[in-house]
């Protein structure tokens, strides 16, 4: 029982309280589909500010990489949610694949008129994207980092087999009765096991806010087809296979603890860059975006300092 003296310990913020005053939302209809994207815009412009171009994760959506951004105050961020995700409508023709998602970046880098100054960093899944509209479209922004990237094929090695359950997954909820299919994949047991999994921080209120993320974010997808598409899209590419055709700098961050993106991986694909850099942050699996933002942010500082526009 609490005496009247006795306050409740306040709940930590995760967040900076100028994140707010940096953020506009937005929305543009690329292709035929609306899509949301969010501007954060630098709290005090600098010779080192760049504008960063994010693209996140399967079944994430913009607010994942939230604390990368709110640790880079100088920069402007540009993060979209991608077709089929959070707020923004899936394709209205072609398939979720890598290489209609790289259209669309095209398309809206065209849109928002971003120039080959235009720094594109992507996350897990959006590091297959990123890599690969990079491979097929040098010279169009500069330079590339990826956190969590997948490195290798996401069917092959140790982890094969849980990427083959979450295939049968996918594939069993695509083909259930509409209403059995969507419970199963919003499933608040299987999206907490998936973020207990993944969070390997010790931190009691870390852990909670990772969980409430998951849970508030991880179903907002537009309708199982189009999920379908990208999680067939993120387990059939990889970055290291266009690899040497990544002329630019790139900046690799990876998690020590990482069992979707290991780091052996990790160290095969720098050797296959051409002018790449690994980081390794200790402690942190494939969650780099949550657990230890500012470290992260601390590397994509010092990078684009050493590669300026």
């Amino acid at each position: 029982m609490k005496t009247a003296d006795q306050q409740p310990s306040p709940v930590p913020s995760f967040f900076s309280a100028g994140l707010a005053a940096r953020t506009r939302a937005a929305d543009i209809v690329i292709n035929g589909s609306t899509v949301a994207y969010w501007t954060y815009e630098p709290i005090q412009a600098t010779p080192d500010t760049r504008t960063i171009l994010v693209i996140h994760g399967f079944r994430g959506d913009h607010h994942g990489l939230l604390r990368v951004a709110d640790q880079l105050p100088e920069m402007r961020i540009i993060m979209p949610d991608l077709p089929g995700f959070g707020s923004s409508a899936a394709f209205v023709s072609g398939k979720h694949s890598v290489e209609q998602y790289g259209t669309f970046v095209t398309d809206l880098m065209a849109a928002l008129g971003l120039g080959p100054d235009t720094v594109l960093l992507g996350h897990s899944f959006g590091s297959i994207v990123a890599a690969h509209f990079v491979a097929t479209h040098p010279g169009t922004v500069t330079p590339l980092i990826l956190i969590n990237p997948i490195a290798a094929p996401a069917l092959e090695g140790p982890k094969g087999i849980m990427t083959q359950l979450a295939v049968f997954y996918y594939r069993l909820a695509a083909r259930l009765p509409r209403p059995l299919g969507l419970a199963l994949l919003r499933s608040p047991l299987i999206v907490r096991v998936m973020s207990e999994a993944m969070a390997k921080t010790a931190d009691t209120d870390l852990r909670r806010f990772i969980h409430g993320q998951h849970h508030a974010y991880f179903s907002a997808f537009a309708d199982r087809e189009s999920l379908l598409e990208s999680f067939t899209a993120s387990v059939s590419g990889h970055v290291a296979e266009v690899a040497g055709k990544l002329s630019l700098p790139v900046l690799l961050v990876a998690g020590e603890k990482d069992e979707i993106a290991t780091l052996p991986d990790q160290h095969r694909l720098a050797a296959l860059l051409p002018d790449g850099v690994l980081k390794v942050i200790p402690g942190v699996g494939h969650l780099i975006h949550y657990e230890t933002p500012g470290p992260a942010a601390g590397f994509i500082r010092s990078f684009l300092k050493d590669h300026p526009a």
